[in-house]
């Protein structure tokens, strides 16, 4: 049988760092704050003159990824590509990094599950890897959101947030039947609660899709009821792993790592109270880069991978809760 098998990683994050203290001269907060709410201490940004997007970023953090699978570009088969913040409106990043990669017409899939970008992309590659119509998959979550964000005291609750910064995962079919690669998937959505997460603007169903009294009231910054996505990722994201664990016939005690989409660290700490797990078992980076959306688990990946706590045989379980609502979990094991 055919398995989806991770063969590289890769990060990249822009060299501007913003620490709360910095954020403290656009708007009234505090390094004690953002830390209390958050855990967050610290986020890169891409250059304020601008000029970098999430194409650009994706591409250094695909060419680590591919020199580490050895693979070249025209190894590739096909790009999948999760970001909330394009480089354009139209068309996908997907395609804007295939050029950069030097390919022709290699297809690009763009997804817009923002921050479970990465959980849908792994259930869906091992789609297109089981079903035999492509073999090598280079997925890669990106985001430049620090040049949208309302760097105000009004928009403060979800600008302390943000960072940017890109993830990339090469994965190939390989032909075994030992129990690895994708061991189950789990994806949920619930359009009922998109509109507590959202940028409204620009928006085609309003004639014209923007004007400056819309932008003068903010209404095209992103907005966020903070407390009632922290309520319901509390409530979700135990549910989806224990479900997964059920699907692969698995109990907790069998993963080795937990890596949660890096959102809020309070997130994290409530579902890892919730699952009874000790701290060593669950990956935590948000302190350092903040919530990097689509590009958070791909990154968090890539330094659990580099620092050694996961290796061969080791078994993953990634899960993510974001705008949509969108929430889901994969368990992932290495090749021995």
């Amino acid at each position: 049988m055919k398995k989806a098998i991770i063969k590289g990683t890769g990060r990249y994050l822009p060299p501007r760092v913003v620490t709360n203290h910095d954020l403290e001269q656009w708007m009234d907060t505090s390094d004690e704050w953002i830390r209390q709410r958050t855990g967050i201490e610290k986020r890169h940004w891409v250059p304020e003159a601008g000029g970098v997007g999430p194409s650009d970023l994706g591409f250094e953090a695909a060419k680590i990824a591919l020199e580490r699978a050895g693979w070249t570009p025209e190894d590739i088969d096909l790009i999948i590509f999760g970001t909330l913040s394009p480089d354009i409106y139209f068309p996908g990043s997907g395609c804007l990094l295939q050029h950069k990669l030097g390919l022709e017409t290699t297809p690009a899939l763009d997804i817009r599950q923002q921050c479970t970008a990465f959980v849908y992309g792994l259930e869906m590659t091992d789609a297109f890897i089981r079903s035999g119509y492509y073999n090598r998959i280079l997925f890669v979550g990106a985001e430049a959101q620090s040049t949208a964000l309302d760097l105000s005291t009004r928009g403060r609750d979800v600008s302390v947030i943000f960072g940017d910064g890109a993830g990339a995962v090469c994965l190939e079919g390989v032909e075994t039947d030992d129990p690895v690669g994708i061991l189950a998937t789990n994806m949920h959505a619930q359009g009922e609660f998109a509109e507590i997460l959202t940028v409204e603007l620009p928006s085609p169903r309003l004639n014209p899709w923007i004007t400056a009294e819309m932008i003068n009231k903010g209404r095209h910054y992103p907005y966020m009821d903070g407390r009632l996505v922290f309520k319901t990722a509390v409530r979700r994201l135990p549910q989806v792993t224990k479900s997964t664990l059920k699907k692969a016939g698995l109990s907790i005690d069998d993963i080795d790592l937990f890596i949660p989409h890096q959102a809020n660290l309070r997130i994290n700490q409530a579902f890892a109270k919730a699952m009874n797990l000790p701290e060593e078992k669950i990956f935590h980076n948000v302190q350092r880069y903040g919530n990097t959306t689509a590009a958070s688990i791909p990154i968090a990946l890539d330094e659990a991978l580099e620092q050694n706590i996961i290796g061969d045989g080791s078994t993953v379980l990634f899960l993510a809760l974001g705008a949509g609502l969108t929430w889901g979990a994969v368990i992932y094991r290495f090749e021995q």
